[in-house]
């Protein structure tokens, strides 16, 4: 009975390693292929709208993405 409760722990470990490691290098390669949208990004985009976005414009954007991703 102690065995059977030492192999079920040492399971529990294991997978939970095996589990930790593949799902970090799942977030790695996501956040590698869509990048958090940056202030770069934002003046591309206002660019391609043919506007020419102020520093307090910028300044609002970024404050309302960081917002809602909270």
């Amino acid at each position: 009975m102690g065995v059977s409760i030492f192999y079920t722990i040492v399971g529990a470990i294991i997978g939970g390693l095996v589990t930790f490691y593949f799902t970090r290098k799942k977030f790695e390669k996501e956040i590698k292929e869509n990048p958090p949208i940056n202030e770069k990004m934002i003046r591309a985009m206002f660019l391609q709208m043919g506007r020419k976005p102020s520093e307090a414009q910028i300044r609002q954007i970024m404050k309302s993405v960081n917002a809602n991703r909270k």
